[in-house]
């Protein structure tokens, strides 16, 4: 069976996602800045509207109808809900969730209240308005939407929640600030939101929210965790589901990400041969059905993460050299 296409939206400095892809499959990298870098690992490169534009979505259906593309996978969270209501209308084999999870974990006040309707384990959260009295101090003062760790700040008594709240020109919400080790868990779920895997990892370090260092983790506690969440909301595709492990509270879910996360690195590394995420999305994308295999990875595998870069001559095509040799291999 031939391999379909994948169509990577939003992909910006994500070149380790679009090169892993590039070496499956015929891969688009599509993104409104012709100076995107990573856009210069896939076959096909791709400017395309704005997010917000009407023609956005018209221009990824023309995209798959040329290219034959078996599958639509967002590299950030700006345009999930979009992609979610045209997979709802058939207009895009998206691999997101439903548009109501899409819209509710794009919202982290929203995604709160749909865990505990759920009945999955997430920290004391309040809106700025409500009476707080069931929170604990210090607290997160964060925005309801976002991400990248932007404009979050520690209050450790409520005046201090009042200051940022006030401080920051958008939505916030509060919640209890949690203790103990941060983890996250990458899964991947199927077409029908079967988990197919969920693979638990360390944060030995963050940057700007985003992990740079790290180290794949066996435990069942967070296995299930994953599992169970991604069945819950019915994922179909990547999430990153990112938990504390609180001393008095237990595991709790501070957010899901309905894509691929930072450390997209971690679960590449440690899937037993043939299993990577990315070869099981260009299965499925090629109409094969893929079991799931909760828990069978290698743990112990370590990432971290560095920065490279380009250079373009005057017509933007990649020149093929570096000022650093013996760097990675030149890009397409």
């Amino acid at each position: 069976m031939s391999r379909a296409a994948v169509l990577l939206t939003g992909v910006g400095k994500r070149y380790d996602i679009v090169s892993c892809f590039a070496r499956l499959t015929n891969t688009l990298a599509a993104d409104p800045s012709p100076l995107a870098p990573a856009q210069y690992a896939a076959q096909v490169r791709c400017e395309v509207p704005l997010i917000g534009d009407p023609g956005y979505v018209p221009a990824l259906e023309r995209l798959c109808e040329q290219h034959r593309v078996g599958a639509v996978l967002p590299l950030t969270d700006l345009d999930i809900v979009v992609l979610a209501e045209a997979r709802a209308h058939g207009r895009l084999p998206a691999f997101v969730p439903s548009p109501a999870v899409a819209r509710a974990t794009y919202d982290k006040y929203e995604a709160h209240l749909l865990l505990g309707r759920l009945s999955l384990p997430s920290p004391p959260t309040a809106l700025p308005e409500d009476d707080d009295d069931g929170l604990s101090y210090p607290v997160m003062v964060k925005p309801r939407r976002g991400s990248g760790a932007r404009s979050i700040h520690l209050a450790h008594d409520a005046a201090q929640a009042r200051f940022f709240a006030d401080y920051i020109a958008e939505p916030v919400m509060l919640q209890q600030a949690m203790a103990g080790p941060e983890l996250s868990i990458d899964c991947l779920g199927d077409l029908d939101g079967r988990c197919i895997n969920a693979i638990p990892r360390t944060m030995l370090e963050s940057r700007g929210g985003e992990s740079i260092k790290g180290a794949v983790v066996r435990d069942e506690e967070l296995i299930e965790l994953g599992r169970s969440t991604m069945e819950a909301l019915a994922v179909t595709g990547p999430a990153t589901i990112q938990v504390f492990r609180d001393p008095e509270l237990g595991l709790r879910i501070t957010d899901v990400n309905t894509r691929f996360g930072g450390a997209f690195p971690a679960p590449t590394y440690a899937a037993l041969p043939g299993r990577t995420y990315p070869e099981l999305i260009v299965a499925m994308a090629s109409g094969e059905t893929v079991e799931p295999h909760v828990g069978e990875f290698r743990e112990g595998t370590t990432f971290t993460r560095y920065y490279w870069q380009l250079e373009l001559d005057e017509r933007l095509s990649p020149t093929g050299r570096d000022v650093v040799p013996g760097g990675p291999p030149p890009p397409r």
